[in-house]
């Protein structure tokens, strides 16, 4: 039997090595979407408030460890919305023909050690949708673009197309 399904795109580039040196804008999404991680207070009227839950506090630590895990990784601009987090990662130039992981070895670690991490506060089966959102920024306007977005995020909240009640 023959069904109609549509097919997948794959997400990801081909021929691109996503271990490159390079700026990249990640998006993550809880499991469902489920508010897990913060909640936006303050919207449009008054200045805008994240305010991290217990999951929120240990997503923000796991991002920053990060940087110490892999030396040639900078965490440049993030925000963790309540059921989504966004962030810039630069992978900075490294000097050896050593191995490095890509963007995605980096992100699936991130999201293992922040849910393991996580579990340790209050149990949880997931804590992240499988798969992740990632684009390759291309020079300094579509960086200055996707960097305004992440700092306006919040103020955003109830306009974002990944808006979910609190």
């Amino acid at each position: 039997m023959e069904t109609n399904l549509p097919k997948r795109k794959h997400p990801r580039l081909d021929h691109y090595d996503y271990s490159s040196a390079g700026a990249y804008y990640i998006t993550i999404c809880t499991q469902n979407r489920r508010c897990l991680l913060s909640r936006i207070v303050g919207r449009r009227l008054s200045p805008t408030e994240i305010q991290y839950t217990a999951y929120g506090s240990t997503a923000k630590e796991q991002l920053f460890l990060l940087e110490k895990r892999y030396p040639f990784l900078r965490i440049d601009q993030y925000v963790i919305m309540p059921n989504h987090i966004h962030m810039i990662l630069v992978l900075e130039e490294t000097v050896g023909d050593g191995q490095r992981p890509t963007i995605t070895d980096i992100v699936c670690a991130y999201k293992s050690l922040t849910t393991r991490a996580c579990k340790k506060v209050r149990p949880i089966d997931k804590l992240f949708q499988p798969s992740f959102y990632e684009h390759v920024i291309r020079g300094r306007e579509d960086y200055d673009e996707i960097a305004e977005y992440i700092i306006n995020n919040p103020k955003q909240w109830e306009l974002d197309k990944l808006y979910s009640e609190e």
